[in-house]
């Protein structure tokens, strides 16, 4: 974990309630995809975790939804102005047991992570697929950035008004894939565990604290004991996982 100050360079939105910011400040705390950053707004008294959507050196890009009134506030700041944050926080994605062709599951706020995530596969050489859930075509989003790394894209959208009708599960392929690797709401995560044909990771959303793991407020029951999303978290095997 560490504290540093960043600027932000570009806040844009991207769909309905959905933003992207891309910051500039030191980003060596980050070591792996899945993790997260916590942020400091002015006037509140707790920091809003954010997962990180990519970043490289001395760039940082997150992706959020306005959902209350601390990523309200977020999305009407402006290039230049600087936010604290603390990096490299929770344990991300293990790419060693990817396999050749990780299939990749996000919905909604818990896609950005996975974009990171397929960067990273393919400089390994992998060749990842992905799905990505939403509740109406409006709302859609980085589905082009995937395809341009190459990866293949299934969107499913509950309403039907793009791509496959339905939930993500119903754009799952019964096989053909090595591992698993997902985000989003438990929901899904548990609907996508009972249809999943290997093994896998699933990164949690979670009400947090402090978010490195002293509070003990994300603490949550596994079949190894008891986890910290913040810390041992938000990335858990599916095989440790008890819902």
């Amino acid at each position: 974990m560490k504290q540093g100050f960043f600027s932000i360079v570009t806040n844009e939105r991207l769909a309905p309630a959905t933003f992207r910011m891309v910051l500039a400040g030191e980003t060596d705390a980050i070591t792996a995809p899945g993790q997260f950053v916590n942020i400091a707004l002015k006037g509140r008294f707790l920091r809003r975790p954010i997962s990180v959507c990519d970043w490289g050196k001395d760039r940082l890009t997150i992706i959020y939804k306005v959902v209350g009134g601390g990523t309200e506030q977020m999305s009407r700041m402006v290039p230049g102005e600087q936010l604290d944050l603390l990096t490299g926080l929770g344990n991300g994605y293990d790419l060693t047991k990817s396999g050749d062709k990780p299939l990749l599951i996000g919905g909604g706020a818990g896609v950005p992570p996975l974009f990171a995530l397929a960067k990273h596969l393919l400089a390994q050489g992998k060749h990842p697929q992905a799905i990505l859930g939403f509740n109406r075509g409006e709302e859609c989003f980085l589905a082009e950035e995937f395809q341009a790394l190459g990866v293949p894209v299934t969107i499913a959208t509950a309403d039907g008004s793009l791509g496959v009708k339905g939930f993500v599960t119903d754009a799952m392929p019964a096989d053909g894939y090595t591992y698993l690797y997902t985000c989003g709401p438990e929901p899904m995560l548990r609907a996508i565990d009972a249809k999943a044909a290997t093994g896998g990771q699933f990164s949690f959303e979670e009400r947090m604290g402090c978010g490195f793991g002293a509070c003990m407020g994300c603490t949550c029951k596994t079949k190894y004991g008891n986890k910290r999303i913040c810390r041992e978290g938000p990335v858990l095997e599916r095989e440790e996982i008890i819902w």
